[in-house]
């Protein structure tokens, strides 16, 4: 016989192929068996027909092209014979899916062979119909299906709920057909049909709330029954796993149970006996029965409360986590996560049993452990838990430190009972993974160092001893840098000695060797570095015996390769021999950092700034809820070349320290030269030049110290609506002049020409008018003060009103607070607000503003967004 006809046998071509010894050979055999096939199919050959498609099921299996024999398994369907049939509908499964516009055409060989006489036919149909059933044949043969759920034979119910399945799944308007005969099902005694008819309830459950509480109502006793049947019935071989009788059966009906005692008091009654006999009488030494216990765990959390039953169900979970078979610790883990929101007093007590867990050496373990362990600390438990951890991170695996070094950051900062506490944690931290300690870490120990004022001596000593063992630490090598440079003179006259403390001697040579050590370090970064040399210009002014060897190891880094190192030497430099008198005021100690907004902002609970390409940010008042992103960026979406400003919280640690990462050839005025007659420093410090043009972040950190502000600048749009604890430009002046006493230039003397503006409507609908009256700062023609009248035109009182405004980069805009948040009806009132806006365009460009007005109306959230582009020219 020829190798390759359609007599050839299945076994034949399979021996063939494996004899394969390159896939190009494969190719080949296969290339010629699908040549036969295919003239086989042309000479419509019926004696070997059946042949002919297993081979090709088999090489569909290997991954080549078969449509063209998908007819073929049409014209098996449609034979008389079992055998055929067989082999057809096996085809059709493999060879076929729901989307082929072929299986249209079985529809009707289906719907025949499902009233077949024969029920191993109608086996096969049904079997056919639940792997590849598309919507339409489901809507078609729906009725079919149902009939046969009723089928004197067993096995045919059976496929018939899978059948059923399927048919809901794609269609679930055909659920209620389907709800009586599901629920015959469930008094089945035969175990295939049950579990199958069990599973079809639990699927009419996802889709059809009718469903739901109609089996809650008619069919929870008789579920409880069955379970207690199963639970109870003599030993079964045909049924027996481990010793546990059919532990599938159990399950399902336990996730059955589950649905229903969800959301029901009554329900959950009924099975609280069954459920607790479960849990007590099912063995825990052999798999099946713990697959068993964590169903019983999971329906007892699931549903209504019953305390007895809850502890009973976490106390399985407590001897879970002592189980050698990771799998079963990992579940259990995840169920605790889950219960802990539930009762969580009961989790605490297997507190000892969780720590261990994150001491396992399977990975998946040990982070969902410290997950865990997480979200039990609470303030009662911080300090036994913290102590473990950190006890746990000194001989922690490298890669497992990341996730533990910031859970503990994480878990000391929000249940820390006490800023001393809290100090001393992070500093253990820092000296075993300071290297795995994010930045905004780090800063926010600096801000609660900050406001710890009788605590700084402490600090600045604990630090000093762990950059002594821990140096190659970085994260701890910065924060030591930045309170010996705040700080060190506590360190070298012992200010703050608590009793806890160790005495301890430290020179000033000493402070300045350790910053000096941190600048040399291989390992130090530039921010590192940077930081190292502002501390060292602080304390030169606070040192004055070490003040020439301060200098020389910062005169070191003026040929350095680093831009912004050789920036900060030259800078520093110039300050310690030219400008003795204003030493002192420039590096003075830090104002207290606010740190009630730094962890708002962390946290998210204060609204982000609105950050621009300059640095400039501006806070949203309080109670004004933050706006959505896209409304934002469509206000500010002014007809200017500016680029769009990205939304960030910022980091104003950064600036307040100083450390500027980005090269200063990128800098704004990194290429001009000084004006003739300025000092050098001071336009490098960018002082006597009009606030809207500094950008500069030290001069901005020193016009906003004397209130403590967070500087409000800006060279580009910026959404603003301030407190009215803000600074104004005015004032933010003059303080630099007292400071560096009179070293500044003089202010421009230009004078205001006494122009008078005419006022005008800036916004009108139906429901709100907006006037502006204009009038000039004297000697300031750029600055503009603007009073905005509300005019509220509609019947109703507006509430919560609020009015913001963007405007392109060349403005610089300042809103004071208005008058009130209520503007009454009908015009029997108004509301006036402040805005100052300074042109650093004066006579290029006009001024141009899009503003937002928010206000509720009959409680109604209401919204007017405008542009102005009709201000008076010359402004």
């Amino acid at each position: 016989m020829n190798p390759f006809s359609s007599g050839t046998r299945l076994r034949d071509m399979i021996r063939a192929i494996r004899a394969c010894k390159t896939a190009a050979e494969e190719r080949a055999v296969v290339r010629k068996e699908c040549a036969a096939i295919r003239a086989a199919i042309n000479e419509n050959d019926h004696d070997y027909r059946h042949r002919n498609l297993a081979k090709l099921m088999f090489i569909h299996m290997l991954g080549y092209p078969t449509h063209f024999g998908q007819m073929e398994c049409l014209k098996l369907i449609a034979s008389a014979g079992f055998p055929e049939k067989r082999i057809g509908y096996l085809g059709l499964m493999l060879l076929l899916d729901e989307r082929q516009e072929v299986l249209m055409l079985v529809t009707n060989s289906l719907k025949q062979d499902l009233n077949h006489s024969n029920q191993y036919i109608v086996g096969l149909a049904l079997c056919a119909l639940g792997n590849i059933c598309s919507a339409e044949m489901a809507r078609d043969l729906a009725p079919e299906v149902e009939r046969l759920l009723q089928f004197r034979d067993p096995n045919v119910r059976k496929k018939a709920a899978l059948c059923s399945i399927r048919i809901i799944k794609k269609v679930p308007d055909l659920a209620e057909n389907f709800i009586n005969p599901a629920a015959a099902l469930l008094k089945e005694k035969h175990h295939g049909a049950l579990i199958t008819g069990i599973q079809l309830c639990i699927d009419l459950c996802k889709v059809s709330p009718e469903a739901l509480e109609y089996l809650r109502k008619k069919c929870t006793d008789g579920l409880v029954r069955t379970l207690k049947d199963v639970v109870n019935s003599p030993y079964a071989p045909e049924y027996d796993i481990a010793g546990i009788t059919d532990p599938f059966l159990h399950i399902r009906l336990l996730r059955l149970l589950r649905m229903l005692g969800q959301g029901d008091a009554d329900a959950s009654d009924a099975m609280n006996d069954i459920l607790a006999q479960v849990a007590t009488k099912t063995e825990s030494n052999k798999n099946a029965g713990n697959a068993i216990l964590y169903e019983c765990v999971e329906t007892i959390m699931s549903i209504e409360d019953n305390g007895g039953l809850r502890v009973l169900a976490i106390n399985i979970l407590g001897r879970f986590l002592s189980n050698r078979d990771n799998n079963i610790r990992y579940v259990a883990l995840n169920m605790l996560m889950k219960a802990i929101s539930v009762d969580a007093q009961a989790v605490q007590r297997h507190r000892a049993t969780i720590l261990e867990c994150v001491k396992d050496s399977d990975a998946s373990i040990r982070k969902r452990a410290l997950e865990l362990v997480y979200v039990l600390v609470n303030e009662n438990n911080v300090k036994a838990l913290t102590k473990e951890l950190i006890e746990y991170l000194e001989v922690s695996d490298q890669e497992f430190k990341g996730d533990l070094t910031a859970k503990i950051c994480s878990i000391v900062e929000k249940f820390s009972p006490e800023k001393i506490w809290y100090i001393d944690q992070m500093l253990k931290v820092l000296t075993e993974a300071g290297n795995f300690v994010k930045d905004e870490v780090w800063h926010a120990l600096i801000v609660v160092v900050s406001n710890a004022s009788d605590l700084h001596g402490y600090t600045v000593r604990a630090l000093y001893r762990a950059f002594q063992t821990s140096a190659e630490q970085e994260t701890l090598v910065r924060v030591a840098v930045w309170c010996i440079g705040e700080y060190g003179d506590m360190l070298v006259n012992n200010v703050g000695v608590l009793d806890i403390e160790d005495p301890i001697t430290v020179t000033e040579s000493d402070a300045v060797d350790i910053l000096e050590l941190a600048i040399k370090r291989h390992a130090s970064d530039l921010t590192t570095k940077s930081m190292a040399l502002i501390a060292l210009l602080k304390l030169s002014s606070r040192f004055p015996s070490c003040s020439q060897r301060i200098k020389d190891v910062i005169v070191q880094h003026k040929g350095s390769l680093v831009l912004e190192l050789q920036q900060r030497s030259l800078e520093f430099n110039s300050i310690i021999e030219k400008h003795q008198t204003i030493r002192s005021a420039l590096v003075e100690r830090m104002p207290v950092l606010d740190e009630a907004t730094f962890s708002g902002r962390r946290a998210g609970s204060l609204p982000a700034t609105v950050s621009t390409s300059s640095a400039a940010s501006v806070k949203l008042p309080n109670g004004v809820a933050k706006p959505s992103a896209a409304p934002l960026v469509d206000l500010l979406d002014l007809s200017d070349d500016a680029p769009a400003p990205s939304l960030s919280g910022g980091d104003f640690l950064h600036d307040l320290l100083g450390v500027d990462l980005e090269p200063a050839s990128m800098r704004p005025g990194a290429n001009q030269t000084p004006k003739a007659g300025t000092d050098v420093l001071l336009d490098l410090l960018s002082i006597g030049s009009p606030p809207v043009q500094s950008s500069s972040p030290t001069a901005d950190m020193l016009l906003s110290s004397q209130n403590n502000q967070t500087p409000i600048s800006t060279l580009d749009s910026v959404l603003s609506s301030s407190p009215s604890s803000q600074v104004n430009s005015s004032t933010r002046a003059s303080p630099m002049m007292d400071l560096l006493d009179g070293f500044g230039p003089s202010p421009s003397k230009q004078e205001d020409n006494g122009t008078a503006y005419p006022p005008i409507v800036a916004f009108e609908s139906s429901d709100l008018r907006i006037t502006f009256v204009f009038s000039k700062s004297p000697g300031n023609p750029q600055t503009t003060v603007i009073q905005a009248t509300f005019a509220n035109l509609s019947s109703n009182t507006f509430t919560d009103f609020v009015f913001q405004a963007a405007v392109p980069k060349f403005l610089q805009l300042h809103l004071d607070p208005a008058s009130s948040n209520t503007l009454p009806a009908s015009g029997n009132g108004s509301v006036t607000q402040n805005l100052r806006v300074t042109n650093s365009q004066h006579g290029k460009k006009s001024l141009v503003m899009r503003i937002r007005i928010a206000y509720k109306m009959n409680n109604k959230d209401m919204l007017e967004v405008g542009q102005i582009n009709n201000f008076p020219p010359g402004l």
